[in-house]
């Protein structure tokens, strides 16, 4: 039984297909594109993408073979790319897709203890794979992806908003079809759940942009209070 725990569904949400669009069996859903080098003004139509993801070292495996409890694993891969199971031993999967690392288990179960087992592969944690924040969060920097992980989740690990952040305008940028792709988010919206929480890739960057009038705010209050601090007679001075 192959299954794709990995595809990662993007920005699923149901609406009806634009006129002359043929529905493709899939929920899509249409989000404001940021102009970019290469992206124009617009909306612009993203369909859900099912990666073939390759097993890396370090990942965490989960393999189960259908009606045998006692052969439930779950596997760390280790620096040699094997992952240890029992009565067949030391597996290698690391370069694998789930599909194949599937039949891969299946074939060595079938040879010797088993009739027609149906295995199924799971990746629970895939720590090779990253994302960047930067701009007005918390702790900007690159964070590993362990497992379906949403951009209010990822937004968390990297410390949150910064005190100056504008929710409103929160940019995705995305390499799809060899093209960087720019897709603005309003993370109060996604919190209210007036729109979806996105399924964050491997790769993508994410930036938090400062509120314009926050910061000039700011400013405004700092150079008050230096005015005062370093001319405190000024304020008596009447004009």
């Amino acid at each position: 039984m192959t299954r794709f725990p990995l595809a990662f569904p993007c920005f699923a949400q149901n609406r009806a297909p634009p006129p002359g669009v043929a529905p493709s069996g899939a929920a899509t859903t249409e989000l404001q594109v940021v102009p970019s080098e290469r992206t124009a003004p617009g909306t612009y139509r993203i369909d859900p993408v099912e990666e073939e993801y390759r097993i890396g070292t370090q990942d965490l495996i989960e393999v189960q073979v259908l009606g045998i409890q006692e052969l439930r694993r779950e596997a760390r891969v280790n620096a040699k790319g094997m992952i240890g199971l029992p009565l067949v031993g030391a597996v290698h999967v690391a370069g694998l897709t789930t599909a194949e690392a599937e039949t891969l288990i299946g074939g060595l179960y079938s040879k010797n203890y088993l009739q027609n087992p149906e295995v199924s592969v799971f990746v629970k944690e895939f720590t090779r794979q990253n994302v960047t924040f930067e701009g007005a969060v918390g702790k900007p920097g690159i964070y590993p992806l362990k497992g379906t992980t949403t951009l209010l989740q990822a937004l968390a690990n990297a410390g949150g908003q910064g005190a100056l952040s504008d929710p409103s305008d929160v940019v995705l940028f995305r390499m799809e079809e060899g093209e960087r792709r720019a897709i603005k988010f309003d993370i109060g919206k996604i919190r209210s759940a007036e729109a979806p929480d996105p399924v964050l890739q491997p790769g993508d960057l994410i930036i938090v942009n400062r509120s314009a009038a926050r910061v000039a705010l700011r400013d405004s209050l700092f150079g008050d209070i230096l005015q005062v601090i370093f001319n405190p007679f000024t304020s008596l001075v009447k004009p």
